[in-house]
This record gives structure tokens, C-alpha cells and sequence, in this order.
């Protein structure tokens, strides 16, 4: 790994995580909610990993993908709803108390679970260096079938993780109604899963075969 590409990662990390960090407590009032920097802490660990870890290819795919203009609209939505959760999460918490009765024990498990899954989505990324956040065909990169590691157990082990990290995330936080965006998010994943498992069908070499193999697309033993 370069010096310069350590810089830049660790540079990007820390606006990042500072961005996250300025749109939650503002809006929460209050600086004393150790969940919040747990999580926080969480973000920027997840973050810089992938940074550091990833094909670089792959990371200016991600920043700046190609693919059709909807898909990208969708995945707009998704970033929304997802700064829409931390947002609600942080009025509840921090203001409100809609909902921060979430158990104690409960929220350092979902916190672990959440730590977990993250550690597996980089996992995931490093596997497999086309893991566009739009759904294409990357000719211009080479694109070929991923079979190995968590590719081997499911089709699209990316977004099982993902999902795992949506239904902990609130709980994570502390609050209950955090949850909402994340399950409107989640159903979009599921719609997501079937159109690009579709669409590699249809347009990637050796795909059918793979599937026939692997047969579950997301949840290991079940769909």
C-alpha cells in the first residue's frame, strides 16, 4: 500500500465519519450518547477498511459508477433513507423518546451483530472487485464471474450483510422507530436481488451455471 493512498484513505475516513458525526448530534442536542460514538467508531473502521482494502478500480466505480441513470436513482433513495435513519434515531435518542426504551442488552447485542456483518461486507468487497453499487456489466474492467468466499455460500452475499446491518442498525442506535426507513430500504434490496440476479443470468458468462450451483440468492438455506 502507498503512503499516498494511505493519506487519502485516512483523509477520506475522517470527512466521512465527521459529516455523519455533524448531521447526528446537532440534530440529537446533545454530545453525551456513547451509542452514538460506538457507532461512530464503527462507521469509520468499516469505512477506512474498505478504503484501504479495496481494488482501487473498484472504489472509482463506486464513487462514480456507470450503468443506467434509474439505477443510480435508486440508489440515491437508498442513501436517503439511510441518512433519514440515523436522523430519526437521533431525535428519538437525543430529544424525543418516541422510542429509546430499547434494552440495554438487546443494543449491545445488535451493536456486535451490526460490527460483525460490517467486517463481512468489506469481506465481501475485497472479494469480489466488480461490486458495483449500480447493476452493469463492467466490460471496460474486465467483469467476470466471483464464485469464491462468501460467493460460494450465496449469490449475492453483499446484500445479505447489508440487509442483517439494516434490521440492527436502529436497535444499534437505541431506537426503535430508526427502524422505519431501514424496512422501506430493505425492501428495496430484495427488489434489487432479483433484478441483478436477472440480469447476470441474462448477460454474464458462466452465471447460469453458477446459480445452479449456488442455489440460494441472499438468505443461505432459504431463498
Amino acid at each position: 500500500m502507498s503512503v499516498k493512498r494511505f493519506i487519502l484513505g485516512f483523509g477520506a475516513t475522517v470527512l466521512f465519519t465527521s459529516v455523519l458525526g455533524l448531521c447526528m448530534f446537532p440534530v440529537a442536542g446533545r454530545w453525551d450518547l456513547p451509542w452514538f460514538w460506538a457507532y461512530l467508531a464503527a462507521y469509520a473502521v468499516g469505512t477506512g477498511s474498505a478504503l484501504l482494502l479495496l481494488d482501487p478500480g473498484l472504489i472509482r466505480e463506486r464513487l462514480r459508477p456507470g450503468g443506467d441513470a434509474r439505477d443510480r436513482k435508486i440508489v440515491g433513495i437508498g442513501k436517503f433513507l439511510g441518512l433519514s435513519h440515523c436522523l430519526i434515531a437521533a431525535l428519538d435518542v437525543g430529544r424525543f423518546h418516541w422510542s429509546d426504551n430499547v434494552p440495554t442488552l438487546l443494543q449491545g447485542g445488535a451493536f456486535v451483530v451490526l460490527v460483525v456483518v460490517g467486517g463481512a461486507t468489506v469481506w465481501t468487497m475485497t472479494t469480489n472487485r466488480f461490486f458495483s453499487s449500480v447493476v452493469r456489466i463492467q466490460k471496460e474492467r474486465g467483469h467476470t464471474l466471483i464464485s469464491s468466499g462468501p460467493y460460494g455460500i450465496v449469490r449475492h452475499p453483499g446484500y445479505f450483510f447489508i440487509s442483517v446491518m439494516m434490521l440492527t442498525s436502529g436497535i444499534a442506535l437505541g431506537s426503535w422507530w430508526a427502524a422505519v426507513p431501514m424496512w422501506v430500504l430493505l425492501t428495496l434490496v430484495i427488489r434489487r436481488t432479483l433484478i441483478e440476479d436477472r440480469f447476470l443470468h441474462e448477460h454474464l458468462e458462466g452465471y447460469p451455471a453458477y446459480a445452479r450451483r449456488v442455489r440460494y440468492r441472499l438468505i443461505p438455506g432459504v431463498w
